[in-house]
């Protein structure tokens, strides 16, 4: 018996990194993943882990393709249980040299595409009952690093304020929404210049090491359980105990 056995997730930013590995550990616990990105990596993940994943081409940025990803959930398995936005950019700059184009790209993407996500992930979830939204913040999102982040902690921020929304709103129609808040996670989107930082970033953390992809994943498969059912509205960090420092 797998955690998840009977249930259908939608996972954004499905090509790599923490939804790559969510799909794995969603189809590992038994449930039937739609499997969506941007950049056609979603084939890749989705040949890898089996019949379980249907793939889909995404940007979650745009509205259109956002409705016809949770349909194609609906068409293919049924019903939507849980909606994993995870998709998400991290360009920026200090905030003296904020160029506006990387604002809009950035909340397009981090904030816009996770109301997207939660707007035709509830309405699903409405029609089948309930289920579980699981929202990709960051530590960023928590507080402040001098890192020229401050865009993208904003949007992620955001995305705390508009999970505690869904989660009042939603709560009385059987639909929990959580959060959950890497922090120092090698996977692809920290680039090249995240990699050179790796030494520094991890010892910031209490257990003195990077996080890996999987073990942000595991929590989300946890929220998206039946043993979850009475967590609602909270804010996880999944940062090795990061954000418990002072420094």
């Amino acid at each position: 018996m797998g955690l998840l056995d009977g249930k259908v997730a939608v996972i954004t930013g499905a090509g790599s990194g923490m939804g790559k590995s969510s799909t794995k550990v969603f189809a590992r616990e038994g449930a039937k993943v739609v499997a969506a990105d941007i950049s056609g990596a979603e084939e890749t993940t989705a040949a890898e882990v089996g019949d379980a994943v249907v793939p889909v081409h995404c940007d979650v940025s745009k509205e259109a393709d956002v409705e016809a990803m949770v349909a194609k959930a609906v068409e293919t398995f049924g019903r939507v249980d849980a909606l994993l936005n995870v998709a998400g950019i991290g360009t920026g700059g200090l905030i003296a040299h904020i160029k506006m184009e990387d604002y809009d790209k950035v909340m397009d993407v981090d904030m816009r595409g996770v109301l997207l996500g939660m707007k035709y992930g509830i309405r699903a979830m409405l029609d089948s009952g309930g289920g579980s939204i699981i929202n990709w913040s960051s530590v960023g999102g928590l507080n402040a690093v001098p890192f020229g982040t401050s865009v993208y902690s904003a949007a992620k921020a955001a995305v705390i304020s508009a999970t505690k929304s869904a989660a009042a709103e939603y709560g009385p129609k059987g639909i929990r929404a959580n959060a959950i808040c890497p922090g120092f996670i090698l996977s692809e989107i920290m680039g090249e210049s995240g990699a050179k930082k790796m030494p520094e970033m991890a010892q910031k953390a209490a257990l003195k090491r990077a996080g890996q992809p999987h073990e942000v994943a595991e929590v989300a498969a946890f929220l998206a359980s039946d043993r979850a059912s009475y967590l609602s509205g909270a804010i996880i960090p999944v940062d090795g105990g990061w954000s418990a420092c002072l420094a």
